[in-house]
Parts: C-alpha cells; sequence; structure tokens
C-alpha cells in the first residue's frame, strides 16, 4: 500500500480544495465562505502524542497551562516520563489515568521515524495499541503531524455537524455513516475535514451552533 500525497505546503491544500470544489458542488460553496484553508501542519513525535493525552477531557485553557508545567519540568520525552515520580506527574497536573496514558506511551518505544513511511491503516492500527490513544487520536496526527492527505477524523463532532449542515441532512451523521460518506472525498479527505472544520466555524458564527 502507498503513502499517496503528502501535505507539506499551503499549496498542497489549495490543490485538494480545487479538486474537491469541483468533484461536489457543496465544497464549492463552502469554500467561497471559508476562503483559503490553512496548513495546519504538527510536529511529529511522542510530545505531540503525549500532548494530545494532556488535552482529553479538559478546556484548552486547562491543557495549555498543564503543557506548560510539563515543559517547565522538562516532562516531554519518555526518558523523561519513565523517570518521573507520580508526585511529579501529578504536580505538572496529570490526573491518575494520565499519568498511567502517559507511561503507557513512554513504554510503547514507537519508532516514530518509521511512522512516516508506513501506511495510515497501520499507523493508526500501531497507535492505537497504546491506552490513551483512541482512533480519533492517531487519525488527527496522521493527517497533522505525518501530513497524509487521505486521512478523515468521522469521530470528530464538529466535522458530524458540519457535513450534516453543509449537505443539508436530516441529522447529525453517526461516524460509521460519515466515513462512508468521505470515501467519496478520496484521495484528499485531509483537506475535506479541514473544510468541514472551517465551514463548521462559518456556521456556528451565522446559525449560533453550541
Amino acid at each position: 500500500m502507498t503513502l499517496g500525497r503528502i501535505i507539506e505546503t499551503p499549496d498542497c491544500v489549495a490543490e485538494g480544495a480545487r479538486w474537491l470544489a469541483a468533484q461536489e458542488p457543496r465544497f464549492a460553496t463552502a469554500l467561497e465562505q471559508t476562503g483559503p484553508l490553512p496548513l495546519r501542519r504538527r510536529p511529529d513525535g511522542f510530545a505531540e502524542l503525549l500532548s494530545a493525552i494532556v488535552s482529553q477531557q479538559v478546556s484548552v485553557a486547562s491543557a495549555n497551562a498543564i503543557w506548560g508545567r510539563m515543559q517547565d519540568a522538562r516532562l516531554t520525552g519518555p526518558r523523561k516520563i519513565l523517570w518521573a515520580s507520580d508526585d511529579d506527574l501529578r504536580a505538572a497536573g496529570l490526573s491518575r489515568q494520565k499519568i498511567r496514558y502517559a507511561r503507557a506511551l513512554a513504554e510503547a518505544r514507537i519508532d516514530y521515524a518509521a511512522l512516516c513511511s508506513t501506511p495510515t491503516d497501520q499507523v493508526i492500527a500501531r497507535l492505537t495499541e497504546v491506552p490513551g490513544i483512541g482512533v480519533w487520536t492517531a487519525e488527527i496526527y496522521a493527517m497533522f503531524s505525518l501530513g497524509r492527505a487521505d486521512v478523515f477524523a468521522p469521530g470528530d463532532l464538529a466535522l458530524q455537524e458540519a457535513a450534516r449542515i453543509l449537505f443539508d441532512l436530516p441529522e447529525r451523521p453517526r461516524e460509521r455513516a460519515l466515513r462512508q460518506m468521505s470515501e467519496d472525498w478520496a484521495p484528499w479527505r485531509s483537506v475535506a475535514a479541514r473544510l468541514l472544520w472551517a465551514y463548521y466555524r462559518v456556521a456556528k458564527d451565522r446559525e449560533g451552533i453550541r
């Protein structure tokens, strides 16, 4: 299985957006409202996944504060996590469950460099072996840290709601239905996700969505 396109620059995103707009008139309409889509590339590696664990089930402000304390304490690498005491990790703001997840990630010994050349389905399978890393987190990592052009995250509530509004669906599509729907957007499903997230913000402002 090939990796497909890797999104490296804003031009890659723009190419995907043009393709989607040509294939689906509703995407063309959404793109007119959103304007150019963001690149949103992130670093890859242990710290990015650890940060995702930190962010689970807390507000953005809380996650940023905890991550800042972990950075100050230099608790962002696998060895540091394994060497730190539970008290050290609690002092940074991690709950008991997140301490367990952080240690599991550190113990997993993931070859992050190898993931860059690993097919997306295998990346997701490898990452979700680790307690605390779900399918959504793995898909987001593949999308933004590895730059995969053809991965989607149908479990994302904002994507579901954006698809409901844009495609005039009677109700918010569930994960399985949206995954099937997104197959029509290959090989640019990551750009379709960017477009739906951008459209969600436009629709939220227009319609007062919570």
